[in-house]
């Protein structure tokens, strides 16, 4: 071997001098070369070669290790080796093969590059151990002249810059991948950003000391824009105008990202989210570490990719305003207001809930105009927004308010005072009253929405008994309440198990003491073998909507068993059937009827339709029409309950009715002054009607209406309601007499 030398060309030497000229290098910036070896001079001779080099832009920084073990140790704790320049025989003959084995399976890093330096040529390894070790050069430690170990080491980082690259493009896109499944969880924008930047700054490895920004209003006006999320020392700037940044350079490069809608990659990372909704948001991130093109490459990537994250928080908040927020007023709706009741709220104890009914708000509309009737809603909502401002308000229903607040701000009277003064409708000044339920939140039932409900007990309460009043919920309320419920359930399997039937009330003439007909009464026996009274679940029935079931049953039935005494020989007699509001009001009313006189074949004159007062005078045009339909059919029409109710005389002579009843109130009231039951049997008279008095329970009031005139009568001074068996034998008693 040659042991001249050309300045450029220097062999590694044993040189004594172990100066501290030798610069320290950045680690950040340099590449770190660990030098393995039990030989010092190797080292020292090694370190001087590479002095001042520089391989792709950067310079060098030399580890030590004078043994395989010692070896390990240093890359346990050093995780940014780059080039390993290792000897073969140390402690051991194989000790440095051994430590490649180390390397590659136990520490598993696989990016290191590894060249083999021998000074016994030969132990050289074989070819099958270089590719099983993934080893990237062997030499002689003779071969290595500074110009030589130049170029492997160019070689070797090359490869290793390339290796690193791969790992972290695999490792990057696999952190978007986790970031965009784990930020898909997260529908707060807020949240969402935060999410963002932390995981931004995972992936170039620096800490979450960043901010998000939301562009508001139209695109190209940045006014609006807005901190939503932020991190480390700019955690106060959240939910602060960009312009109020003190921190000049960041606001313009926020400003400037948003404006030009692009990725900025200059002294700092601002990074741009496009949204479909046509407001970017920008990302800045303070970091004093250049970006690698892998870095940019992968930081592009997740921009776009969580760019359509954005999209979908934006799309879910649009949803959830319009699933919670109403549409009209703005404020929260039904929907909020649940979800609110069944968060925590440390005030619980001493708050109440409100609930507020305009009264009559349908007739405004009709009246007026639904735009009219908006703008009445707009300027309560406002007056209870300036009057209550620190309680939760609702829409809970088209003119039900719900107010929720500490009890002494919520109560009856502030409610009621808000509505003392007129409203003013455009320039028109306009006075409205309302009803209001209450209920304290200490009332809480275990249901968490059952205070939403006993509210609304209470508001039936107030609208029924103290409209434009207040009444607050009571546990007794709530009872009845459900009493009531459990009734109308009962109500409704019932009528699914045919547990409805009729009974009926014979109808007698006054003066010759014969039958005439009877009154067909339904009658409900519950589960538990009781009879429920007819004020109980009619009523019910009315309200939930089944009383068109229950009044078709009736009809239908009772006309199948006025069949049944046809059948039998009793042609002569007439049926009356209480008909409910609701069943008149029904458009195939009359339809329904004419059915069932066709299906059960009776002669429709058998057949007679008792209504009340109140009834026919609440609609009269609509109620003479339909009544009209039932005259021109065949059947009768009597005026029920006469007297009891508020309509005049001229509502009486428009009616075509053919019979009116004298309510048993007056009756009743014959023993001490018969002057009503007179006049109403007069009236009827004068009318061209019939009169029929119900509830003759005496002697005396049967004497005193047959001196007056009526023509029919019944009470239980004849007879009490009986079913149909019992009603025939009665009938064949009445034949013998």
């Amino acid at each position: 071997m040659s042991t001249e030398n050309s300045p450029n060309d220097e062999l590694l030497m044993v040189i004594d001098d172990t100066s501290d000229s030798i610069p320290q290098r950045s680690r950040t910036l340099c590449w770190r070369i660990l030098i393995v070896d039990d030989d010092k001079d190797v080292h020292i001779a090694t370190e001087l070669t590479l002095n001042d080099l520089s391989i792709e832009g950067r310079p060098l920084e030399i580890l030590h290790a004078y043994s395989a073990k010692e070896a390990e140790s240093v890359l346990q704790q050093e995780h940014d080796v780059s080039v390993i320049l290792l000897d073969v025989v140390m402690e051991t003959e194989d000790a440095g093969l051994q430590l490649v084995n180390t390397i590659r399976n136990k520490l598993n890093l696989s990016s290191i590059r590894i060249v083999l330096r021998t000074g016994q040529p030969g132990y050289a390894p074989e070819l099958e151990t270089i590719q099983k070790y993934d080893i990237n050069d062997y030499r002689t430690k003779s071969e290595l002249t500074r110009i030589r170990l130049f170029t492997i080491l160019t070689s070797a980082i090359r490869a290793y810059r390339q290796i690193q690259q791969q790992q972290t493009m695999r490792q990057g896109l696999e952190s978007v991948v986790k970031a965009s499944t784990e930020l898909a969880h997260i529908h707060g924008m807020r949240l969402f950003a935060e999410g963002a930047v932390k995981q931004i700054s995972a992936l170039i490895q620096t800490e979450p000391d960043g901010l998000i920004c939301a562009q508001e209003g139209i695109l190209d006006d940045n006014n609006g824009a807005q901190v939503i999320a932020a991190s480390g020392r700019y955690r106060d700037l959240v939910q602060s105008p960009i312009d109020n940044i003190q921190f000049e350079d960041i606001k313009q490069r926020l400003t400037a990202c948003l404006k030009e809608k692009r990725s900025l990659f200059d002294d700092a990372i601002t990074l741009y989210f496009s949204t479909e909704q046509g407001r970017g948001l920008a990302a800045y991130l303070d970091t004093d570490q250049p970006l690698e093109a892998t870095d940019r490459h992968l930081l592009e990537v997740f921009c776009a990719n969580i760019s359509v994250g954005f999209d979908n928080v934006l799309l879910y908040n649009r949803l959830e305003e319009q699933a919670y927020i109403d549409p009209l007023l703005n404020v929260p709706n039904l929907n909020y207001l649940l979800k609110y009741l069944c968060s925590p709220r440390t005030d619980e104890k001493s708050s109440t809930l409100a609930l507020i009914d305009l009264d009559d708000f349908s007739s405004i509309n009709d009246s007026f105009g639904h735009a009219f009737g908006d703008c009445v809603l707009k300027e309560v909502i406002e007056r209870l927004t300036e009057q209550f401002p620190r309680c939760f308000l609702a829409r809970v229903s088209s003119d039900v308010f719900a107010l929720i607040g500490l009890e002494s701000e919520v109560s009856s009277s502030q409610i009621i005072e808000t509505f003392k003064d007129d409203f003013t409708i455009g320039v028109q000044p306009f006075k409205l009253s309302a009803s209001i339920g209450l209920v304290k939140l200490v009332e809480r039932t275990e249901e968490l929405t059952g205070l939403f409900k006993d509210a609304q007990v209470a508001l039936k309460q107030a609208k029924v008994h103290k409209r434009g009043g207040a009444i607050t919920f009571s546990q007794d309320m709530g009872e009845c309440a459900r009493d009531r419920m459990q009734l109308l359930t009962q109500l409704r399997v019932s009528l699914t198990q045919n547990a409805l039937f009729m009974m009926y009330q014979p109808k007698y003439h006054l003066s010759s003491g014969k039958i005439t007909g009877m009154e067909a009464l339904l009658r409900w026996r519950n589960d538990d073998g009781d009879l429920v009274p007819p004020d109980r679940f009619i009523p019910l029935a009315e309200q939930s909507g089944m009383m068109l079931t229950i009044g078709a049953f009736v009809i239908q039935r009772s006309c199948e068993q006025l069949k049944q005494l046809n059948d039998a020989g009793y042609n002569d007699i007439c049926m009356a059937i209480n008909i409910s509001p609701v069943q008149l009001e029904d458009s195939g009313f009359a339809s329904l009827l004419e059915y069932s006189l066709k299906s059960t074949g009776i002669e429709p004159k058998q057949l007679e339709l008792e209504i009340t007062e109140t009834m026919a005078a609440n609609n009269l045009d609509y109620i003479c029409n339909v009544l009209d339909k039932v005259r021109a059919l065949g059947c009768k029409v009597a005026i029920d309950d006469f007297g009891t109710g508020f309509s005049s005389l001229s509502v009486l002579h428009k009616l075509p009715a053919t019979r009116l009843k004298i309510d048993r109130a007056f009756v009743d009231a014959m023993e001490d002054d018969d002057s009503i039951a007179k006049m109403i049997v007069n009236l009827g008279q004068t009318l061209g009607l019939e009169v029929t008095a119900e509830g003759i329970e005496t002697q005396s009031q049967l004497a005193k209406l047959r001196a007056f005139g009526c023509e029919e009568g019944q009470g239980w001074l004849f007879a009490k309601a009986m079913n149909l068996d019992d009603f025939q034998a009665l009938l064949e008693q009445d034949k013998q007499k």
